[in-house]
């Protein structure tokens, strides 16, 4: 199941609210939402989390436009990545064996890699005007600091941020609070559709 509602915004990380962007998370994977379901959903939620700014979200829509499946390319590299962290945050909440977690840690680095590789730090402030964008008073959410990261080819600028938010924060020692708040807020969530659903639907429970 699939739908165009953005989903709320409360896991405190760009990584946290890509994974809670598959709503509920249960074991069997079934009868849930999936808010990225298409690369128009996918832009529209990289723009609310300030993943890009709005001038760069159109730049890599134009881009992706000149190319034919270019967009559909990335949602499925974005969907790779939100489930590899998903598998890894599930790894450290539950106590399972960590060697588990070696493939999908590995996609991670890969993707972490070339992001790295095709990119170069700006200062802040000055990344729209050497890409050749209009500034954008509202700075992307991984905008803080004194520099910004500069990716490669506009086409990729989307995968690679993610890329790189998804393994900053996993390779940073999370917090059991954090991944407590975190496994507390999807929970939530998960309680909260199979409610509405039961509503609609009284018979099927």
């Amino acid at each position: 199941m699939s739908s165009s509602q953005s989903p709320r915004i409360v896991g405190g990380h760009v990584g946290l609210d890509l994974v809670n962007t598959v709503a509920p998370r249960t074991p069997s994977g079934q009868e849930h939402e999936d808010y990225l379901a298409t690369p128009a959903h996918l832009l529209q939620w990289a723009r609310r989390v300030r993943v890009l700014s709005e001038a760069e979200a159109d730049a890599v829509a134009a881009a992706w436009a000149l190319t034919p499946g270019a967009d559909e390319q990335a949602l499925r590299v974005v969907w790779e990545i939100r489930e590899a962290t998903y598998h890894v945050l599930t790894a450290a909440l539950s106590g399972a064996d960590r060697v588990d977690t070696l493939d999908a840690l590995g996609q991670l680095f890969l993707r972490w890699n070339a992001a790295v590789a095709r990119g170069a730090l700006a200062p802040a402030g000055m990344l729209p005007a050497l890409v050749g964008l209009p500034a954008d008073e509202a700075e992307p959410e991984h905008a803080r600091g004194v520099a910004r990261i500069r990716y490669g080819d506009v086409p990729a600028w989307l995968v690679e941020a993610l890329a790189s938010s998804a393994s900053a924060m996993l390779a940073v020692t999370l917090g059991d609070e954090a991944l407590s708040s975190w496994q507390g807020g999807n929970m939530a969530t998960r309680r909260r559709v199979l409610a509405a659903r039961a509503q609609c639907d009284p018979g099927d429970r």
